[in-house]
């Protein structure tokens, strides 16, 4: 069982679907200026939902505060992402195994592609987690995260340097890496919106709160199978 967990989510939207289903909701105040967070009861289980912000920094941030304020022993950053992997439909629910940086590169100085210089190639999610999660989700494996959007212009470098990869963000690894330092448990739970590269068309995107509603019923899915 996970006593004490926090949800983290970029936007508003992300936010909004648990929010909607909790039966208690209590303020929780931040020392950030755009982060927002709240105290819920979800499905009956006290959990704190954080609205960081997009990108790697903000996520970062947002994580580093709810693990010193609130002492949680798991994250699960929860939301919207890109289909990278070449089966990933829209509406898809993507687990992440590890995440990795996916626009780093110090390849130059003997690192692997995706490795910050002297961090893990990849920061892995919690095996106990990845399983309990893996009934509702289509696609398994590592998520990329970076202040990049992957498009037409770049997708095809991206599928080559990391084959294993199913779908990208801006925020999934930040939280890792913090979860990897502080012995937190980390687990990234994602509905696909849209499609990374020549696919990324109208006919092949949903909207923020359908993509966000499909991440929160595999979260609580999640949730509910760790008892």
């Amino acid at each position: 069982m996970l006593h004490n967990v926090a949800i983290l989510c970029a936007m508003p939207e992300e936010a909004a679907p648990f929010l909607a289903a909790a039966t208690e909701r209590e303020e929780y105040p931040t020392p950030f200026a755009n982060v927002e967070a709240e105290v819920v009861i979800l499905d009956d289980r006290e959990v704190t939902i954080v609205t960081t912000g997009i990108g790697l920094v903000a996520a970062a941030t947002a994580a580093t505060w709810v693990i010193g304020a609130r002492g949680v022993e798991g994250i699960i950053s929860a939301g919207t992402c890109g289909g990278l992997s070449r089966e990933s439909r829209v509406g898809d629910v993507a687990i992440s195994t590890d995440c990795t940086y996916g626009t780093a590169d110090a390849t130059e100085f003997g690192y692997e592609r995706g490795q910050v210089p002297r961090q893990p190639v990849r920061f892995p999610a919690s095996p106990r987690l990845v399983e309990a999660a893996r009934p509702k989700a289509q696609l398994v494996g590592r998520i990329l995260s970076g202040d990049t959007f992957v498009t037409a212009r770049n997708v095809a470098d991206m599928r080559e340097a990391f084959p294993d990869a199913v779908a990208t963000d801006m925020e999934s690894c930040a939280i890792a890496q913090v979860c990897h330092a502080t012995g937190v448990e980390f687990i990234s739970i994602r509905g696909v919106s849209d499609l990374c590269g020549p696919e990324a068309g109208v006919d092949f995107h949903i909207g923020v709160d359908e993509a966000a509603a499909v991440s929160a019923a595999a979260v609580r899915a999640l949730l509910a199978a760790l008892g």
